[in-house]
């Protein structure tokens, strides 16, 4: 799993445990998949349709670095199915895991469309082909 994304921890993204908020850790994974669905299938229209069952297995306090971890698990006609992970990179735990995101290839008119991705492309080649 390649991991992207570092987040710092700050006291604005607590819950009144004083521990890293869920809702918060879920809008950065799912900020973290949009993205790299964008990237991975060249089109700013992409959305969030599915996210599985969640498992978070530690915390992350004020002060902590996290890391967010994107992995595709299969490229569909129109969509994306990506799996995250998210460790703490003060202590090394495991945060949380989702095992499947799916997300969905939108063309102008909103609607669902092909996206004729098949396998990982990674920027660096795409950019070698210029």
């Amino acid at each position: 799993m390649r991991f992207h994304t570092r987040k710092w921890v700050k006291p604005e993204d607590l819950n009144p445990n004083k521990t890293l908020f869920g809702g918060k850790l879920l809008a950065w994974i799912d900020e973290e998949a949009a993205l790299y669905s964008i990237i991975q299938l060249e089109n700013k229209h992409v959305v969030t349709k599915y996210m599985s069952e969640i498992n978070f297995m530690a915390k992350a306090v004020e002060g902590d670095i996290i890391e967010i971890g994107i992995e595709v698990v299969k490229f569909g006609r129109s969509s994306l199915v990506l799996k995250s992970e998210v460790r703490n990179k003060m202590t090394r735990e495991t945060i949380i895991t989702v095992d499947n995101i799916t997300m969905v290839n939108l063309g102008e008119d909103g609607k669902p469309k092909a996206h004729g991705k098949t396998q990982v492309e990674y920027v660096k080649d795409r950019l070698s082909e210029l």
